[in-house]
């Protein structure tokens, strides 16, 4: 017997509805949610000190690293089912509980063994405590993916909802009455297990956990070729902090780790939830016969039309905005930040080609560029970090391109898209992008050196924004509406009846969620 989410023709505009429904509520949840993790990140790297961030960094490569393995992917590979039984959510929620159990066991062990390799104590008593939030996750990851096959995601919007503020709180408490870095540790750990509640709840999660596996080798095999996927991903998304924890001072760590961070925000929290919807909305399409190409046509442009100002101008008034947003003792990350920021659109970019390989089963263009990215990054990072921070910055500078070329070559014939098309979707954000910072230079060398960091901010980013602004809406006034239509929208064409949609889950996390 299946469940209640089994699959039902639908007319085009019914899938159509459920698409913008599901941007509205991930996208807007996760826009609130992000500003009170902004708002409550902000006040608590003002309390604390950088050698408080390189503490928790350090601890966060192993955190991070096992994270990735929590079989998430398990869950996952209920949307590739057109039914799912009882027996199969009893089988995933076992895989679950038993895969997490073992990582907090293995993080446990592993605690002393890398505060010896940092030569810091106090990081065991951090990880020791960390290895808590995996207790949380079968009961996060199951409820979501049951939740996203729907693509109901209003429930989803109000977990994380309250789950920022749960751990902004927490957070904010902890650092103003002296706690330090544990108010970094504590902050997730409530935010994970408020989080859990609520979903489980939500998807009536009373369901008892199958530990015989007969018949699961479908999910086993993709989630095990998803998790493979992963293992490669930690070794590019940790080796720099890895590394560079051996070299760096704690507070030299600390200022890169948060530079890192704060560059990271868009494509790590904004992004995700894109693919989140994009995901199923390419199955479906890929099951219906149609092409993807145009569609990842127009949301890479829609991407990049939203992320490149944003990061162009962040290098842009780098000095001025860390020295009016986190203070006097941060300004030493200004040069990290405004390095990092140029290469994060082609991050974006990145994040958003792996629905597409995903969505219609080719799993081996993903272990490709997971391969190639954790190769490419890890032997970027340990010759760059013999340079200090700003080594590690012209690592991402070379690292990030030829990730980005390499997926690109695998991907796009896949998905029947020229190169020139592509480039021909990104020009109008890069051009517009350019002439803003042409603006934003010129007017930087005019303005009086004594007007004060908050006024400069101010007229650099307006003069920038009006900039962009004005050049995509004289130059490529279609390109506007095009992107604007597509959120109102549907992604794309109308689907044959038969269209359905599961979808993936989240994977993003910060200090405060």
């Amino acid at each position: 017997m299946t469940i209640g989410d089994a699959r039902e023709q639908e007319a085009p505009e019914g899938f159509a509805a459920r698409v913008r429904n599901a941007l509205a509520w991930r996208w807007g949840s996760q826009l609130i949610a992000q500003f009170i993790t902004w708002g409550s990140t902000i006040l608590v790297v003002r309390l604390l000190d950088p050698s408080d961030y390189g503490l928790f960094a350090m601890s966060q490569v192993v955190v991070t690293a096992l994270s990735f393995l929590n079989g998430w992917s398990f869950a996952s590979s209920l949307i590739q089912s057109d039914e799912v039984s009882e027996r199969d959510i009893g089988q995933v929620f076992a895989l679950l509980l038993v895969t997490n159990g073992a990582l907090a066991a293995i993080q446990l062990l592993l605690a002393p063994l890398v505060a010896q390799y940092y030569g810091q104590p106090e990081v065991a008593r951090l990880l020791q405590v960390q290895a808590l939030i995996f207790l949380a996750i079968p009961f996060t990851a199951l409820p979501t993916a049951l939740l996203a096959r729907r693509l109901e995601f209003r429930s989803q919007g109000i977990a994380n909802l309250v789950s920022a503020i749960a751990a902004a709180l927490t957070a904010l408490a902890l650092a103003w009455f002296g706690f330090g870095v544990w108010a970094l540790i504590y902050a997730p750990i409530a935010g994970y297990a408020v989080r859990a509640v609520i979903m489980s709840v939500a998807a009536r999660l009373w369901v008892r956990p199958v530990f015989d596996l007969r018949g699961a080798r479908r999910m086993i095999t993709f989630g095990g070729a998803l998790t493979l996927c992963q293992l490669f991903w930690i070794v590019q998304s940790q080796s720099d902090i890895f590394i560079a924890g051996r070299v760096f001072s704690v507070y030299d760590l600390g200022l890169y780790s948060e530079a890192l961070f704060l560059t990271l925000i868009v494509t790590g929290r904004f992004i995700p939830p894109l693919n989140e919807v994009a995901f199923p909305a390419y199955a479906e399409l890929h099951k219906a016969g149609r092409r993807l190409g145009p569609y990842f046509e127009r949301t890479m442009q829609s991407v990049l039309l939203v992320v490149s100002p944003i990061y162009i101008g962040l290098s842009l008034t780098a000095p001025e905005a860390i020295l009016v947003v986190f203070g006097p003792k941060w300004t030493g990350m200004a040069p990290i930040v405004a390095g990092l920021a140029l290469v994060m659109p082609l991050m974006a970019v990145q994040i958003i080609c792996s629905p597409t390989c995903t969505a219609t089963g080719k799993e081996r263009i993903y272990l490709a560029t997971s391969i190639a990215g954790a190769v490419i990054f890890a032997t970027s990072f340990f010759i760059g970090v013999r340079f200090g921070a700003q080594g590690l910055v012209h690592a991402w500078w070379i690292a990030a391109p030829l990730l980005l070329a390499f997926t690109l070559a695998l991907t796009l014939p896949q998905i029947e898209l020229p190169l020139r098309r592509l480039l021909a979707a990104a020009a109008p954000p890069v051009l517009a992008c350019a002439a803003m910072a042409a603006v934003v230079s010129a007017l930087r060398l005019v303005l009086p050196a004594d007007i004060g960091p908050v006024l400069t901010l101010g007229i650099l980013g307006s003069a920038g924004a009006a900039t962009y602004a004005a050049v995509l809406y004289l130059v490529w006034p279609d390109v506007v509406r095009q992107s604007m239509a597509m959120i109102r929208r549907s992604p794309g064409d109308p689907l044959p009846p038969r269209a359905s949609a599961p979808v993936p889950v989240d994977r993003t996390s910060t200090i405060a969620d």
